[in-house]
């Protein structure tokens, strides 16, 4: 695939519902100079943000790792790529009630919670699918064509990932979006896209591979010098001292050393030289990034909270066993502000 085929700017609504690409080439550079002040509480799924700079109420329900296996019979062709993973998650548990379900049900589930609370916007951050079925990303996009809730989307490791096929996983990546997942992205670029909602600008960036491009890292740091308040949204967490590789983007401890699972996965291992050196930045710039509000990811299937630098990250239990997250964005009230 030419990379350069992904890089559009668009001002276009989405859906009419609110949401917008940026552009950035309008951009006025109004750089933050303090880090912004932030009050992040969390009680189970609910999340709640609140800022001196959110003006407006953001409902955001954030759902990842749903691991949708649909498939019919177009995806006979692959299924050497895909058995495994076909399988993975045909039954689950419901994380909080222990009754059975599964991904289909759980997602459903989630884009009923969205409409029933009138989110401002869903976000589905990463392996919403298994593999790249094409009945399954048929079905996602017939499921939120119907709930008519504007959403950002941007891949995880395993929605473009055919077990086994041959090729780097740039390459993979590069292929399968181009010819399956493309339409989730509403003609935005599917590796890093910027949008705004009430005052807030989502950065939704691909880092399925672990890594992250030079073009991926500049895109972040100009927009951190626009000082609009920023979210961050990122399949595999950034590394946070403590805790596991599976926290894989900036790790200085991820490499082939490190890589139990490649034979598992069938892909090619994690390379001896570890992170690039442009992840490692974008893991400082993302930490030191003073107009940032927070982090939202996905990857490991596990709920958990990191704060590096007063920046709170915030990890999704999987949706494949019925999480998700509602995450409320609000103003300080006056009584708030003065004890802030």
């Amino acid at each position: 695939m030419k990379r350069r085929s992904f890089f559009r700017r668009t001002t276009t609504a989405l859906a009419g519902l609110g949401l917008t690409t940026s552009s950035r080439a309008h951009t006025i550079n109004r750089a933050a100079k303090k880090p912004l002040k932030v009050c992040a509480t969390i009680d189970q799924h609910k999340v709640f943000f609140y800022s001196e700079v959110i003006r407006e109420s953001i409902k955001v329900v954030h759902i990842a790792d749903t691991h949708l296996f649909k498939d019919d019979h177009r995806g006979i062709p692959y299924q050497e790529y895909s058995s495994r993973m076909a399988k993975a998650y045909n039954q689950t548990v419901h994380f909080q009630t222990g009754v059975e379900t599964n991904p289909e049900e759980a997602f459903e589930q989630a884009l009923e919670f969205a409409k029933e609370v009138n989110a401002d916007v869903i976000t589905l951050i990463g392996d919403i699918f298994s593999f790249p079925s094409e009945a399954a990303i048929e079905w996602v996009l017939a499921k939120l064509k119907e709930i008519n809730i504007p959403y950002i989307y941007t891949a995880g490791n395993h929605d473009w990932h055919y077990e086994g096929m041959e090729g780097t996983m740039e390459t993979l990546r590069d292929t399968w979006i181009e010819k399956r997942l493309l339409p989730l992205y509403q003609g935005n670029h599917p590796l890093m896209a910027a949008y705004d909602l009430k005052g807030v600008r989502f950065l939704a960036i691909d880092n399925s591979t672990y890594q992250i491009s030079k073009e991926q890292l500049t895109f972040f740091k100009e927009e951190v010098a626009t000082g609009i308040p920023l979210v961050l949204l990122i399949h595999i967490p950034m590394y946070a001292p403590g805790k596991k590789i599976s926290f894989g983007c900036g790790n200085p401890n991820w490499g082939a050393a490190t890589d139990p699972s490649f034979n598992i996965e069938r892909r090619p291992k994690w390379p001896e030289s570890g992170h690039t050196q442009t992840t490692l930045n974008f893991h400082k710039e993302v930490f030191d990034a003073p107009n940032l509000l927070g982090i939202f990811t996905g990857h490991i299937h596990r709920n958990s909270i990191e704060l590096i630098k007063g920046k709170p990250q915030i990890v999704a239990d999987d949706n494949a066993s019925g999480g998700y997250l509602e995450i409320d964005f609000l103003p300080f009230t006056e009584k708030d502000r003065k004890l802030i």
